[in-house]
C-alpha cells in the first residue's frame, strides 16, 4: 500500500513539473513574439527582414519616427552579436527620433543565421565590401547622398575599416566603445581595473583568477590566456557590457526575455555568435593597432566610450582621437556607462549623436 501512495506521488510530482514546463515553454513562446518597435507617427517606420548581399543573407532592423531623418547604420558588434535586444529591453532609448537608425546582422549572424552556410566566405575583405553595398542600398532606399556608420564594440573594426576604404559612403564614422588594440596595453588596463575592484572588495578569490588568467610579460604588461574568459571575469568587476552586471545578467537574460526574436531566432542568435569565433575573420582580427594601422581618415570620426568600459578600455579611445588625422574629431566619455553606453545612459549618448548630426551639417 505504502508502495503504491509513494508511486502515485513519484506520477504526480512528475506531471506537475511536466505542466510547469510546459507552461514556461508557452510563457517564453508568448514573449517572443519576434516583433520590434512600433510608432504612429506618418512617416515612421519598423521593419525587420532578412535580404541578400553580395551573395549572402544579411539581417535587418530598421527603426525611424521620420525617414526624413539622416540615416544611422549601426554596425553590430562581436563580431557576430546582434544588438537590438538591447534597444527591446532599455525602452527609454530614443535614437530613432533623430534618425532611420539601422541595425545590421551582417552575413550568417542574428537573423541571418543559416547554418548551410559556408563560413569560410566570412572575411574581412567580404564584409568591407557588404558594407558598401547596404551603404548604397541605404542611401538609394531613403534617398539620401550619405549616411553615418556607428560600429560598436567588435563592430567598430567593420566602421572603421569602411570608413578608411569607402568614404564618399559617408558622413562621418562613430565608433561606440571602439576597439584600439590588441596588445599587451589592452590586456594590462583591464587588468589594472580588475585588480583595483577585487582589492577594494577585498576578493581573494577573484583576485587569484584574474592572476592566473594573465600572463606577465617583460614590458610591465600582462596578456590574457583565454579572452573570452577574461572578459567574463571583467563583467565580475563591473567593467563589463552593462555596469556592475554580470554576463548572465546583461546578455544571456536580454537575449532570452526580449520580443524581438521568435525562439528559433534566439536559438540561431546563440549559434551564430559562436560560429563566428572559427571564421576566417577572427584570425584577420588579431595582431592589430589601428594607432598605426589607421592614423587617418578623410571624413570626421567621433567615439564614444563609458566612463567605467574596460572591455574596451576609454583611455586607449581617447589616445587613439588624440592621434587620428581627420578633418574634424571628438572624443566623448559617458557617465554612469561601461560598455554600453547608447542603452546604459541613453539620453546622455543621444545628446552627444545629435551634436555630432548637427556638426555634419543633417
Amino acid at each position: 500500500m505504502r508502495k503504491e501512495k509513494g508511486k502515485k506521488a513519484v506520477i504526480y510530482i512528475g506531471a506537475g513539473l511536466i505542466a510547469a514546463l510546459l507552461i514556461l515553454l508557452a510563457v517564453w513562446a508568448i514573449i517572443s513574439s519576434g516583433k520590434i518597435r512600433q510608432y504612429k507617427e506618418e512617416k515612421s517606420l519598423s521593419e525587420k527582414f532578412v535580404k541578400d548581399i553580395n551573395g549572402a543573407p544579411n539581417g535587418f532592423f530598421i527603426n525611424s519616427r521620420n525617414t526624413d531623418n539622416p540615416v544611422l547604420l549601426l554596425v553590430s558588434s562581436g563580431p557576430g552579436t546582434d544588438d537590438y535586444m538591447f534597444t527591446d529591453k532599455y525602452k527609454d532609448m530614443d535614437l530613432e527620433a533623430d534618425f532611420t537608425v539601422v541595425y545590421w546582422d551582417y552575413m550568417d549572424m542574428g537573423i541571418a543565421y543559416d547554418a548551410g552556410f559556408d563560413t569560410g566566405l566570412i572575411t574581412l575583405d567580404h564584409l568591407l565590401k557588404d558594407t558598401h553595398t547596404v551603404a548604397e542600398y541605404l542611401k538609394e532606399r531613403f534617398s539620401k547622398e550619405k549616411i553615418e556608420i556607428m560600429g560598436f564594440s567588435g563592430g567598430s573594426h567593420i566602421a572603421l575599416r569602411a570608413a578608411k576604404e569607402y568614404p564618399d559612403d559617408f558622413y562621418a564614422v562613430i565608433g561606440m566603445a571602439q576597439v584600439v588594440t590588441d596588445s599587451g596595453e589592452n590586456d594590462t588596463l583591464i587588468y589594472n581595473f580588475m585588480k583595483q575592484v577585487f582589492t577594494a572588495r577585498n576578493d581573494s578569490a577573484s583576485l587569484k583568477k584574474l592572476e592566473e588568467s594573465v600572463e606577465q610579460l617583460g614590458d610591465g604588461n600582462v596578456r590574457c590566456h583565454n579572452w573570452y574568459d577574461y572578459v567574463y571575469l571583467l563583467h565580475e568587476a563591473g567593467g563589463g557590457t552593462i555596469r556592475d552586471q554580470s554576463e548572465f545578467e546583461g546578455i544571456v537574460l536580454p537575449i532570452l526575455f526580449c520580443r524581438c526574436y521568435t525562439i528559433p531566432e534566439k536559438i540561431n542568435y546563440l549559434r551564430g555568435m559562436k560560429m563566428y569565433r572559427t571564421t576566417p575573420l577572427a584570425g584577420e582580427l588579431e595582431d592589430f593597432d589601428y594607432r598605426t594601422q589607421i592614423p587617418e581618415l578623410s571624413i570626421p570620426a567621433y567615439f564614444i566610450s563609458g566612463e567605467y568600459d574596460y572591455n574596451c578600455p576609454w583611455e586607449l579611445v581617447e589616445e587613439y582621437c588624440g592621434i587620428l588625422q581627420a578633418p574634424d574629431k571628438g572624443f566623448y566619455r559617458v557617465p554612469d556607462a561601461a560598455h554600453s553606453p547608447l542603452w546604459e545612459n541613453p539620453a546622455y549618448t543621444c545628446d552627444i549623436l545629435r551634436q555630432i548630426k548637427e556638426k555634419t551639417g543633417q
